[in-house]
């Protein structure tokens, strides 16, 4: 199968405009993330707090359940953007969800810190050792 090419400015410039729907009333550090599907789709996805801080859903989360709540299933990149002055990485919960539905060594996470500046990274980079279905298959022998 042939690499899919990613246009990185384009969707770091989706994860700059989703981070504007933000809602951060508690903490006010919005976080914006766009998702590309292999359909060529892309999913805006913004931070939500909740004053009981456990129900806040991060940016990349709500990007991945809105496209799977959509039918999307295979995923190429996600961007990431926030108010920081460096590159904001995923947590380990949205790594554990792209790790759901992404193949570790192409999927790309790009770290954008504006339009122009970006760090990219595979999943696997960042996720070594990830919790997998193909790991619950080995538990069932």
């Amino acid at each position: 199968m042939e690499k899919a090419v990613v246009d990185q400015k384009k969707l770091a410039a989706e994860a700059i405009a989703a981070k504007e729907r933000a809602y951060v009333p508690y903490s006010r550090f919005r976080v914006g993330a766009a998702l590309l599907a292999e359909s060529g789709r892309v999913y805006r996805g913004c931070n939500i707090e909740n004053a009981a801080y456990t129900p806040t859903n991060c940016a990349e989360r709500t990007a991945f359940f809105k496209a799977v709540s959509e039918g999307e299933k295979k995923f190429l990149a996600i961007a990431i953007t926030g108010d920081a002055d460096d590159y904001l990485y995923p947590c380990g919960v949205c790594r554990q969800v792209m790790a759901e539905f992404c193949d570790p060594d192409t999927f790309q996470i790009i770290l954008a810190r504006d339009g122009s500046r970006q760090q990219v990274f595979t999943l696997r980079e960042l996720l070594p050792g990830a919790f997998t279905a193909e790991e619950l298959k080995k538990g069932q022998r």
